[in-house]
């Protein structure tokens, strides 16, 4: 009876530690990224990034992407002089039309909004912001993040040291502030700057949100903006 007594004790002490450790793993998994701190893929499953790319074609000193978007449309100017890999991408893509129909799954207004997730054209939220065309780009960091700024998302410098760009994910900044600058500058690249439109993507930014069921931060639009086409143009 006494050793009856005492094997149950011990099962119960074996299953109260195995209980334990799998909430703590399951709080790791669906801890969220604050908003204000980082606008990195911050639901990206993955433990290393990708590798980088082939080489591209040559980006142009300047190029207009021209955004068409179930919101409005706006217009941002491309700097191929100050990052011409991350420009050959992007332009390469948009051309390709990967951008079409992607949503802008993140909205933090006074921050940013995120987009160019190829998984964010489904209606599983819990997937946005882990897509992408299966590789990184050389991080070319040297523009400020100012207002209307157009930037690479990316992982966290724990697996990512070098600051490699996620090869789709973007952000735009929606709004001039000490914080944005002390979060982003010199910790992404940056590539370009709204120059037509900007209250248009600032409404976006402040489009009614919900929690993320998936990292539970108040980011996830209640009504999705989508990307109907990207347009490049070469500025001479």
């Amino acid at each position: 009876m006494k050793n009856k007594i005492m094997m149950n004790k011990i099962l119960g002490i074996i299953l109260l530690i195995a209980i334990g450790a799998g909430a703590y793993y399951f709080m790791q998994k669906k801890e969220a990224v604050p908003a204000n701190q980082t606008a990195q893929e911050n639901m990206e499953q993955q433990t290393t990034p990708p590798p980088p790319p082939p080489p591209a074609a040559t980006a142009p000193a300047k190029a207009l992407a021209k955004f068409e978007t179930s919101a409005g449309n706006f217009e941002i100017t491309l700097d191929g002089k100050a990052a011409p890999l991350t420009v050959a991408n992007f332009i390469k893509l948009a051309n390709e039309g990967y951008y079409t129909s992607t949503k802008f799954h993140r909205l933090v207004d006074g921050f940013m909004i995120q987009g160019g997730d190829p998984l964010s054209k489904n209606d599983d939220p819990t997937d946005d912001g882990t897509g992408g065309p299966g590789y990184t780009v050389q991080a070319e960091i040297g523009l400020k993040h100012n207002v209307g700024a157009i930037s690479m998302a990316r992982l966290g410098d724990q697996v990512n040291p070098d600051k490699a760009s996620s090869g789709s994910q973007f952000f735009i900044v929606v709004a001039e502030s000490p914080n944005n600058h002390a979060a982003l500058d010199g910790q992404y690249s940056a590539f370009g700057y709204v120059t037509k439109g900007l209250d248009i993507v600032q409404k976006i930014g402040k489009m009614p949100v919900e929690p993320n069921p998936f990292t539970g931060e108040v980011s996830l639009p209640l009504t999705p903006v989508s990307i109907t086409k990207i347009t490049i143009e070469e500025i001479k």
